[in-house]
């Protein structure tokens, strides 16, 4: 489960010609779109945790590419559901379940929220401590990627803690709103503001969910009220995954120095079987990169 979700963390860095972001940030977009647009917080998350499982396995060979190559939309569903289906091993059986029961719709770009825009272009802080000197790992995520992938973890380390997932990932998807207005200053800002930040986050806040219709900015007020702690399993499902999120995204920074050649060369079969494999491998020994 936990090489799963680390596997989708992935997407934060994902990224394909002529479009925009990477595959998490344009996940957050669509998904806002989506609740915005009248969808349910069910139907919305749901499609969400779908495609980003498919995601991970194919990239962006979503709907709308295999039908612009071809396919029939039937065809290109099928293909995105054997994506979801490689990818859910190890999940929960009430994911499996869930996801079973999408039937995914083609994306339709419409204009996003300018809470949105901002969240995609405001860089998370890195690392910072009173005290001490701020530590950057370029490029940096955004907020937008952070919350999608924060969200995406909810929904599927729900079932652990016993909390429902429609409220887990709506708070996810809107946890750092204040930060559409506030530029992220990391911990070691948030101590000098000091009895000030509390204020200046709620009305950072406010000013998106004003942006929201009504009913929906209500929903999201009633979905962030698990944040503050983990008295409730969804707050405990939220800061878990949160937590998760946190410390991988720091960690994927290190990890690339303790890959060794051999390890992708042998494991991860870089150069891997095909009708010139053997010439491959002769080539690289002789180059002394295969032993």
């Amino acid at each position: 489960m936990l090489t799963t979700l680390r596997e989708l963390g992935e997407l934060k860095r994902v990224r394909t010609a002529r479009r925009s972001g990477s595959i998490a940030e344009r996940a957050f977009r669509r998904d806002w779109r989506l609740l915005v647009g009248g969808r349910s917080i069910d139907q919305a998350m749901r499609e969400s945790v779908f495609k980003l499982l498919a995601a991970s396995r194919l990239g962006d060979l979503d709907i709308e590419t295999l039908v612009a190559l071809g396919l029939r939309v039937s065809e290109a569903i099928a293909v995105q559901r054997s994506g979801v289906a490689d990818m859910s091993a190890g999940l929960p059986g009430a994911i499996v379940s869930m996801v079973a029961s999408v039937e995914p719709q083609a994306d339709h770009e419409t204009r996003d929220s300018d809470f949105v825009d901002r969240l995609a272009s405001q860089p998370r802080a890195g690392v910072t401590c009173p005290g001490l000197q701020r530590l950057l790992f370029e490029p940096a995520e955004n907020h937008a990627e952070h919350c999608a992938i924060v969200a995406l973890y909810g929904v599927l380390l729900a079932p652990a803690y016993g909390a429902d997932p429609a409220t887990v990932w709506l708070a996810s998807m809107s946890h750092h709103l204040h930060n559409a207005f506030m530029p992220d200053s990391g911990f070691s800002g948030e101590m000098l503001l000091g009895e000030h930040l509390e204020p200046l986050m709620q009305r950072a806040t406010t000013l998106c969910l004003d942006q929201l219709p009504a009913a929906l900015a209500e929903k999201v007020r009633v979905a962030r009220r698990i944040l503050p702690d983990v008295a409730s399993p969804e707050g405990r499902a939220f800061h878990a995954a949160d937590t998760l999120d946190r410390v991988w995204q720091i960690d994927q920074h290190l990890r690339p120095g303790q890959v060794t050649l051999d390890f992708v060369l042998n494991d991860m079969a870089l150069v891997h079987a095909g009708p010139v494999k053997m010439f491959q491998d002769d080539l690289l020994r002789e180059a002394g990169l295969l032993a």
